[in-house]
């Protein structure tokens, strides 16, 4: 008792809460990943994506402030994302059906979830890490950190299944999820510090208008490419 007295668990809400706002688009990479993998197999595909993803967060949240500061990494996370997106959007549910295995789309939905999650994870491991921050004891704070992210990982997965449901009836929202990714990579892009080093500070101000024309970059071409594909069948 004296253990859970000793707790600061406005900072551990602050962290699950930073968890569940920027954590969103995860539920969405890992529905998009997991999709067209057989429903026996998804609760796994979800399950271990959620893992990957939080162990990395945990791992990412030691070198947070020094990532921010790598010039271009946010700007290649971003075009990482891009085409993320575009491949999720243009699979289709007979892609690779006969050539792969059960298990071979399994670790390749985890991987695309990992992938997708170490370009999108530097601005959360920031907020995340500036939250544990407020604890007065640093040996303390990695440990806040660990505890905030394990407990939201069931809504991570729960989000991801609500997402999966969704999907399976409105299939056009695989579009509106490639799109979210496209948003997420065009505002990684114009905040990068390389970029704003070489083109002035302003250029920030133009992260929105970025974001809408990679969103619809992204589903626009996506949607061109799909049909073609159709086609070739």
């Amino acid at each position: 008792m004296e253990f859970l007295a000793t707790i600061d668990w406005a900072v551990i809400a602050q962290i699950i809460m930073i968890d569940i706002l920027l954590g969103g688009d995860n539920a969405v990479v890992i529905a998009l990943a997991c999709r067209n993998l057989h429903p026996n197999q998804r609760r796994r595909g979800i399950m271990w994506g959620t893992a990957g993803a939080i162990i990395l967060r945990i791992a990412l949240v030691a070198f947070a402030v020094t990532l921010l500061q790598i010039p271009f990494l946010k700007f290649t996370g971003g075009i990482l994302l891009l085409w993320i997106g575009y491949k999720l959007m243009v699979q289709s549910e007979d892609d690779d059906g006969h050539e792969l295995e059960a298990s071979d789309k399994l670790w390749a939905a985890v991987k695309t979830i990992i992938v997708a999650d170490i370009a999108m994870s530097v601005d959360n491991v920031i907020a995340i890490a500036g939250a544990a921050g407020q604890v007065d004891a640093a040996h303390h704070q990695f440990g806040y950190i660990v505890f905030g992210l394990l407990v939201s990982i069931p809504l991570i997965v729960g989000g991801s299944q609500i997402v999966l449901y969704l999907i399976d009836r409105f299939p056009w929202i695989v579009t509106l999820g490639a799109g979210l990714l496209g948003w997420i990579a065009g505002g990684m892009i114009f905040s990068d510090p390389g970029l704003i080093k070489y083109l002035g500070a302003g250029i920030e101000n133009y992260g929105t208008v970025a974001g809408v024309v990679a969103a619809l970059a992204v589903m626009g071409y996506g949607e061109v490419m799909k049909r073609q594909l159709k086609k070739k069948k």
